[in-house]
């Protein structure tokens, strides 16, 4: 009965191709091509396995040993891609997303970011750079080094901003706050990053306490929507990898937000994922156990909003592929610490993570996953260069 059942899952592939080995030796070709993509079970699924939500009942089979695959997990992508609704006919899909993407509670927005970011600052150095950003890095050349790479995705966010010194920088969402360091550091400018995280909070701490610039950067503990804009004002506000984490029913409020805390004609730099249309159902396996109340909303949907807050568009940049290319560095490095972070955790874990890392390298290469920088001012900004030129000149 169960084996009946998984095989009904892969009958719905249409096309592409897909060679399944199940338990007992039987080999099954599915959809209308050669096989470029081979997966195989180990054993029999146990009791548990989801067929209501397939997404989640082979990512969680991978993480427990029941299945290996042969093959990249770009051919992969693309096989569930353009079978998406065949594969999604009948499952839980939707509302495992529609449940997940309206988060509206702080304390549960801050155990989101918990389940995921509080994991150990000792965990996430074995495997970021020595900047510890954890978000998708600029590749000027492809010989950049993952350390290069960080360094000149800080630096083009704030040439964009135009930062200049004295000025007062926000950093929604500042991770270990190399961002906010280096603003201060080499462009004069007074910055305060914000997270949710403890353990990003103490790393950002010992960071400024090291460098001696407590007098120029500062961090709290506190959710975005609770800083007073009677205390606080700001000339730039960036957002890097956090809009991502505020929930479908929250993209207005953050909009509204960094409006109340921007001066007049001040800019806004929002760095984050993007999917491809409004509504189509996520990667549930990813929801449950890597970003919980985790939306990527569209480029169309992001852009949409700013017109209700007197927001308006400077530029609009993909780094597709340079989180491609990140994913690809990050998983790399995790590869050289396996011992380290079987120790540390366990071999599901292991697991898990490295499918999260190949798995979303996948998705920027193949799926139409995105990552956008969008530039807005509040109101209108003359005093922006005429041309683009000097957010990339050296």
């Amino acid at each position: 009965m169960k084996k009946a059942l998984i095989k009904s899952i892969f009958e719905r592939i249409k096309y592409g191709g897909l060679r399944v080995v199940y338990w007992d030796g039987e080999e099954v070709l599915y959809g209308d091509q050669p096989p470029e993509f081979h997966l195989i079970f180990n054993k029999v699924p146990p009791l548990n396995f989801n067929i209501e939500d397939p997404m989640v009942g082979l990512g969680e089979a991978y993480m427990d040993g029941v299945i290996d695959y042969q093959g990249s997990l770009d051919t992969m992508m693309i096989l569930l891609e353009k079978n998406r609704d065949y594969l999604l006919a009948g499952t839980s899909g939707g509302t495992v997303l529609k449940m997940f993407s309206g988060v509206a509670d702080k304390l549960q927005q801050k155990r989101n970011i918990e389940h995921h970011y509080d994991l150990g600052n000792d965990f996430f150095s074995l495997w970021l750079d020595e900047t510890m950003c954890y978000s998708c890095a600029y590749f000027k050349s492809p010989e950049d080094s993952l350390n290069q790479a960080q360094l000149n995705k800080i630096d083009h966010i704030l040439k964009k901003l135009n930062l200049k010194p004295g000025e007062r920088l926000l950093d929604i969402g500042c991770g270990w706050g190399w961002l906010i360091i280096k603003a201060a550091k080499e462009y004069g400018a007074k910055a305060l990053g914000i997270t949710l995280s403890d353990e990003q909070y103490r790393g950002v701490k010992e960071r400024i306490a090291k460098l001696g610039l407590e007098d120029k950067v500062d961090v709290e503990i506190v959710n975005y929507l609770d800083l007073d804009e009677q205390k606080y004002q700001f000339d730039k506000i960036v957002s890097v990898g956090m809009f991502e984490h505020v929930g479908k029913e929250n993209l207005p409020k953050y909009m509204a937000k960094v409006n109340s805390l921007l001066v007049p004609g001040g800019l806004s730099m929002l760095h984050t994922i993007t999917g491809t249309k409004e509504d189509i159902p996520g990667n549930t396996w990813m929801l449950k156990y890597i970003f919980p109340g985790g939306y990527a909303p569209s480029m169309r949907e992001t852009i949409s909003l700013l017109p209700d807050y007197d927001f308006h568009l400077i530029h609009a940049e993909s780094l597709r592929l340079h989180y491609a290319k990140t994913l690809d560095c990050w998983y790399e490095n995790f590869t050289k610490q396996l011992d380290v972070v079987r120790k540390k955790f366990d071999e599901r874990f292991v697991r898990m993570w490295s499918l999260y890392l190949q798995g979303c390298a996948a998705s920027f290469r193949v799926s139409g996953l995105n990552v956008y920088q969008f530039l807005f001012s509040k109101g209108l900004n003359n005093e922006l260069p005429m041309t683009c030129e000097y957010m990339y000149n050296k």
